[in-house]
């Protein structure tokens, strides 16, 4: 299976319009957004009037700069989005599970659309074994540090990927750690970014 990995566009439309074209211009099973698709809770339907052009299935979460419930209302007219948050969706016999949200909690206020660890521990409970979990927060200690080194990833997270022994797990939400790649044991950690990444999944 074919991925496209993405997140935080931010509502930069020019990067929307990347993501088509790299959908368009070679075969794409799943496109796998994690999250930050507005800025501060404004202009969601900035890059999705672009996205929801992408010629596959889309798997999507919230970010911390948009809601669930407001992904969910933004992608009504759009039948080949699934917006996951504590739910699973199976696409061509491979499970994908989704948490969206920042956890643990952010500075950055009410705007932020955080979840804590007990939370996301709890709504984790519910993944699959050998799912694809899509998250916006990466698992702590991996693809999660600042330009100072410091890591913010999720504990919850983490423990959810060794637990349930998972195929991939994509993420966002720390910039410094765009389009890089870790392990949690054997399951690969991918930090998206807003540029695209493929990944071919073993079948």
């Amino acid at each position: 299976m074919e991925l496209l990995l993405f997140s935080d566009l931010h509502r930069d439309r020019e990067a929307a319009q990347h993501l088509l074209e790299m959908a368009q211009s070679q075969p794409v099973d799943v496109a796998v957004g994690a999250g930050d698709f507005a800025s501060v809770r404004e202009g969601l339907e900035d890059v999705l009037d672009i996205l929801r052009e992408l010629p596959c299935p889309a798997v999507l979460v919230a970010g911390n700069a948009e809601t669930d419930d407001e992904l969910k209302q933004a992608t009504d007219n759009w039948p080949d989005a699934h917006v996951l948050h504590g739910q699973s969706v199976q696409i061509d016999g491979v499970t994908f599970f989704g948490l969206g949200g920042a956890v643990p909690v952010t500075p950055f206020g009410s705007w932020s659309f955080d979840l804590d660890e007990a939370t996301a521990a709890a709504m984790l409970g519910d993944c699959p074994d050998h799912a694809v979990l899509v998250t916006h927060s990466p698992p702590r200690g991996v693809v999660d540090t600042n330009r100072n080194g410091t890591h913010l990833g999720s504990l919850a997270i983490r423990e959810a990927i060794e637990h349930h022994q998972l195929r991939l797990a994509v993420c966002g939400h720390i910039h410094d750690c765009w389009e890089t790649e870790g392990r949690v044991g054997s399951t690969p950690v991918v930090n998206a970014g807003p540029r695209g990444m493929r990944w071919s999944l073993n079948m």
